[in-house]
């Protein structure tokens, strides 16, 4: 049963291919999503492990949080944009999940995690997120969650309005874009919370400044953040 079962699955494979949405090679039996080589060869920043590093300096001075980082460095044809494309603009959902689930074991036993209480997802607006269908937030936490045990609250931040695109504005237009457009739904559920604060891509760290503004304002709050990627300058 097994060899009819692995010439089938050959059979299903040359009809309709298995690629890598990382590099587009064929991905092997035991491949998923990703192929090994392109697993291996995304460079890793490794800044959790690093306190001061860049993705924390860019919040020096605009707004208070406990530590920063991003998985990989997402830059013109690099492995984690291809992916992240994918992953918002053709809806291959399964890749939020599984970077997330990737990153999460990364993090897991490492002081970057210690003492957070709950995962956030930086929120779309309810009228982008139907149109989209989803938000890719939520499924790089729901992997992140997976991986660590930490729950991921969707009730607490919400997008209160439709901000236009972020992409080729200015530092301050994307700041002023994202200004006052998030609100905390439930500040009970918040008070003295460590939170996880995820974003797919970190490019001025304007949107989660926002958040954070938004989050500090409830009592004891602190705050973490972690993106998939962060774009190089």
């Amino acid at each position: 049963m097994s060899y009819l079962y692995d010439l089938w699955d050959d059979v299903i494979s040359l009809l309709f291919p298995r690629l890598c949405y990382a590099c587009g090679n064929h991905l092997l039996r035991n491949e998923n999503l990703i192929c090994t080589e392109c697993y291996v060869l995304i460079p890793r920043t490794n800044y959790h492990l690093e306190e001061d590093n860049p993705v924390a300096r860019l919040f020096w001075g605009r707004c208070k949080i406990e530590r920063a980082s991003a998985f990989s460095f997402y830059n013109k044809d690099s492995r984690i944009r291809k992916l992240i494309h994918n992953l918002k603009y053709k809806g291959i959902k399964e890749i939020g999940f599984e970077l997330g689930m990737i990153y999460g074991r990364t993090l897991s036993g490492t002081y970057f995690l210690k003492g957070i209480d709950m995962i956030i997802p930086v929120p779309l607006h309810p009228t982008k997120k139907r149109i989209r269908g989803f938000n890719q937030s939520d499924l790089i936490s729901d992997g992140l969650s997976e991986a660590t045990g930490l729950p991921v609250r969707l009730d607490i931040l919400k997008r209160k309005t439709i901000s236009q695109t972020q992409t080729k504005k200015s530092r301050y237009d994307r700041w002023e874009n994202v200004e006052g457009i998030f609100c905390v739904s439930d500040n009970g559920e918040l008070t003295g919370k460590h939170v996880l604060l995820v974003d797919d891509v970190i490019t001025t760290g304007s949107t989660i400044e926002s958040c954070v503004v938004e989050l500090l304002k409830t009592e004891g709050v602190k705050v973490t953040v972690a993106a998939l990627g962060v774009a190089v300058t």
